[in-house]
């Protein structure tokens, strides 16, 4: 396992460019969508060991609202968008209008919206990756799963089999004060896709 920690904090400073990046399209692509301004920050951006994004997660057994797609092409790898539960109803009312009365369930309507924001985010971040390091990165169609974050990371290994140690953490954060919505977008590459991705960015892996 590559030690991440060690980043410089210009390394750090090339992946933070990224988020913003991704923040800035995912917002211009989500006021066109919804006919309003939407403010995006980037508050963290790391490459972190993939456990410990779990961890900060809330763990194997938190029950989380994911986009999952496969990204395909010169580095290949899994993107996951994920949402606590609390967070995809507040991004429902602020962002989309939408009242809900259960906060354990959703709508159909509920759903497709979700899954369209995170298809707009996800493919966000992917569209920065691939026009900042000039690689072919092609997002797949996404699926949209509630349920453990344990069951749905098991769900990417099962489907692409083995993924890397370590994933691009990016944190991204929707409006501000109460009506904050906080969600996270990790990129796992594939083992033999790390060379390449940050060889690309310009952060050499010794």
């Amino acid at each position: 396992m590559r030690d991440f920690q060690r980043f410089e904090d210009f390394q750090l400073d090339v992946l933070k460019e990224v988020g913003n990046i991704g923040a800035g399209h995912a917002a211009t692509a989500l006021s066109k969508l919804l006919a309003r301004p939407v403010d995006m920050q980037v508050p963290l951006v790391n490459m972190l060991p993939f456990e410990e994004i779990i961890e900060l997660l809330g763990g194997s057994e938190q029950i989380v609202l994911t986009i999952f797609l496969r990204v395909t092409g010169d580095a290949p790898g899994n993107m996951f968008f994920i949402m606590t539960r609390q967070s995809a109803k507040k991004l429902l009312k602020h962002l989309a209008g939408i009242e809900s009365e259960d906060d354990d369930s959703y709508t159909d309507m509920e759903l497709s919206a979700l899954n369209e924001i995170g298809n707009i985010l996800a493919g966000s971040y992917v569209s920065s990756l691939a026009d900042f390091t000039k690689l072919t990165m092609i997002p797949s169609v996404p699926s949209l799963a509630i349920d453990m974050l344990g069951a749905v990371v098991s769900y990417g290994l099962i489907q692409y089999g083995e993924m890397g140690d370590n994933a691009l953490f990016i944190d991204t954060k929707f409006l501000e004060g109460n009506d904050a919505v906080e969600a996270h977008v990790f990129f796992v590459p594939d083992p033999e896709s790390f060379g390449k991705l940050f060889g690309a960015l310009g952060v050499p892996l010794e």
